[in-house]
């Protein structure tokens, strides 16, 4: 039988019948059912709105429109010692809030230029000035923000000054709560009235008044220009202080007014830098002279943050204390004392500004510039072993006949040809001038300059005497360079911040040669041992330098020991003569004093006078052990000073009641001993 096809038509499959009644199943698969789908939107929903509503709670808490709406509390902060120990605590100037009605349109448009120049039109987060700060700080190494002034108040309002991600991210939801409650005017106005503008004064007030001695609504197109460029870093920029980068940073922020189109740049060219007039507002000192020279960072570390602060500083309350009792020991007089010490590293963790602080605030380990004397031939010498010398090479120490710089020894005695070493330890002026000669006095400032001294230096052959004026510190730095073997040191009262990886290889130290190191080591050694520092010399290795100016302006002794570096000035504030008084006597018995008990090392018993003809510093000074305390006796030109430090039960440090056996260590040498001075 013949077989035929089926029909075409028989073979098509029938419509799928899903949705529109009976019928066999659809070959395509089937779609999910919209029930379904309605069933996991309300889920999501319901999370979200879980979520949503958690935030709220927590804005509601952390951020509440309450506290957003009234007046910031003022700042305040309480400086602690390393180990815990309350040193200081500071209020601060404010004043009354502005409101931009009030303010020429040119105030809030300078904040704006240099801040925020898209503020009237973001939501509180601007992820334009967000890629562009990413993209300058990784390619360039800079330190550029990308926060709103929204995101700026934000953090002074409500947040601390940590730099987390954690805090950047509620950073920026309590920014965009603020603008939801908040109107553009009004977050500017609490910006600008809550703002640190250097100089210990908060909000566009107290600065306008602080800073020109006018209302707000008074302020000049670089008036507002100088104020606004000061947010970038308050203290180092305050005019007061730093004028000339002041208004340089008001320049830049007038040409982004132009940049902005707030002014044209005709009006702009037209315009003078702001001059200062600022009004004397009577301030409590803050207690210390470290806190008052750790004071500014510690505020520019805060930034606008508002309530109490805590802030750990790096003194050590122990040393601090035994600074301050060395300084009291010592037999002053008149005269003034500056104390600073530090690890090699540049960690402050003692400083004395002077004999009393509730006499004078003013820190003379910071603020004073005064000539540091032989203290300086530490950058002669190295100098001289970059070009080749070594310890042991020859140098005349006789009178300077030639030339129009003839500088005579302090003592007015001559050795002959010594070596390096030897004129180091006597501090032999004329060895110290010729070698400036020989190197290039150049060379010698640049290694002054390497080592951390910033302060101005003449291009003359008396610097080589230390005729140029530096303060305290920088020669501490200096030497605890030596002390660490690496330069520059940057002395810090601050734990040092993170640093980005491009800031860190930019800013690393250079290691100073073995070589070199080790024979400026030598001569340090030397001096403080065998020369004009042997009142100084610990039973540990010690190294040091003497300095003594013109007429005995100044006295100083700088050293390390034990891992520690300090430095010990004495002086009139007037700058008048000290008779008698030189590096090696009162500022070396002084140093020991702070160092054997900084250090755990008993002080001597005697303190070996540096030459008989010197009064002042062939004094002996007897410690001795009774019932009532360690007795000083002092024999100057004045008679006779006794002084009972007792043995205080809080004071672990202080030396035993049996004092030792003084020993001056040496290092092994083939020359001859030094010849009398």
């Amino acid at each position: 039988m013949t077989s035929f096809p089926e029909p075409i038509s028989d073979r098509v499959p029938p419509p799928s019948s899903a949705g529109f009644g009976e019928g066999p199943p659809s070959s395509f698969p089937s779609r999910t059912p919209w029930r379904k789908r309605v069933r996991i939107a309300g889920w999501v929903f319901a999370a979200m709105l879980a979520i949503f509503m958690a935030l709220v709670a927590w804005l509601a808490i952390t951020a509440p429109l309450s506290r957003s709406l009234k007046p910031i509390a003022p700042p305040s902060i309480t400086l602690k010692s390393a180990d815990g120990v309350v040193i200081a605590r500071k209020g601060a100037i404010i004043d009354r809030p502005v409101t931009i009605a009030e303010l020429p349109e040119h105030v809030p448009q300078a904040f704006m230029a240099i801040e925020d120049r898209r503020f009237y039109s973001h939501l509180g987060i601007d992820p334009r000035g967000i890629a562009r700060a990413l993209w300058s700080n990784t390619i360039h190494g800079t330190h550029q923000g990308g926060s709103t002034i929204t995101q700026q108040l934000a953090k002074g309002v409500f947040l601390n000054s940590d730099r987390t991600a954690g805090r950047k991210l509620r950073e920026a939801m309590i920014a965009l709560w603020l603008e939801a409650w908040l109107t553009k005017d009004q977050i500017l106005e609490r910006y600008m009235s809550n703002v640190y503008f250097g100089d210990n004064v908060y909000g566009l007030r107290a600065a306008a008044k602080h800073y020109f001695n006018r209302s707000p609504d008074d302020l000049t197109i670089p008036q507002a220009a100088m104020l606004a460029g000061l947010l970038k870093a308050p203290s180092r920029l305050a005019p007061t202080s730093n004028l000339s980068g002041a208004r340089e940073r008001a320049a830049l922020v007038m040409q982004a007014m132009v940049e902005a189109g707030y002014i044209g740049q005709a009006r702009k060219d037209a315009l003078r830098p702001a001059r200062l007039n600022v009004r004397k507002t009577p301030e409590a000192t803050s207690g210390t002279y470290f806190a008052d020279w750790v004071l500014p960072e510690a505020r520019d570390r805060a930034g606008a943050v508002y309530g109490a602060q805590d802030i750990v500083t790096t003194l050590d309350s122990r040393l601090q204390k035994q600074a301050e009792g060395a300084a009291r020991r010592a037999p002053l007089g008149k005269a003034q004392i500056a104390l600073v010490a530090m690890t090699p590293e540049g960690t402050v963790v003692a400083m004395v500004g002077g004999k009393r602080y509730k006499d004078s605030a003013f820190n003379r380990a910071v603020q004073a510039k005064r000539q540091p004397g032989s203290t300086f031939k530490l950058f002669v010498y190295l100098a001289a072993f970059r070009a080749g010398m070594t310890p042991d090479d020859m140098i005349d120490d006789t009178p300077i006949t030639e030339g129009e710089y003839r500088p005579s020894n302090h003592d007015r005695r001559y050795r002959g040809r010594i070596t390096l070493r030897q004129a180091f330890a006597v501090s032999s002026n004329v060895a110290a001038v010729r070698l400036a000669q020989k190197v290039g006095i150049r060379n010698v400032i640049k290694v002054a300059q390497e080592l951390g001294i910033a302060s101005p230096i003449a291009e003359n052959l008396s610097s080589a005497l230390g005729t140029s004026e530096v303060t305290i510190l920088e020669l501490t730095q200096a030497y605890a360079a030596i002390a660490a073997g690496a330069y520059p040191v940057k002395a810090h009262g601050l734990p040092p911040e993170e640093r980005s990886w491009v800031a860190s290889l930019m800013e690393r130290q250079k290691s100073l040669p073995e070589d070199e190191l080790e024979m400026i080591r030598d001569l340090l050694s030397s001096a403080a041992n065998r020369g004009t520092g042997t009142a100084a010399a610990l039973r540990t290795s010690t190294f040091g330098k003497t300095g003594t100016t013109q007429d005995n302006r100044d006295a100083i002794f700088v050293g390390y020991a034990g891992g520690l570096v300090t430095a010990v000035w004495i002086g009139n504030d007037d700058n008048t003569p000290l008779p008698g008084f030189a590096g090696g006597g009162v500022p070396a018995r002084v140093w020991r004093d702070f160092m054997a008990r900084a250090i755990d090392e008993p002080s001597s018993d005697v303190v070996l006078p540096e030459d008989g003809g010197d009064i002042v510093n062939s004094i002996a000074n007897v410690s001795l052990s009774t019932e009532l305390g360690n007795v000083n006796i002092d024999l100057g030109s004045e008679g006779i000073d006794i002084g009972i430090e007792p043995d205080l039960p809080d004071d672990p440090d202080a030396p035993p009641s049996t004092p030792a056996p003084r020993i001056v260590p040496t290092q092994p040498t083939n020359e001859p001993p030094l010849p009398p001075q």
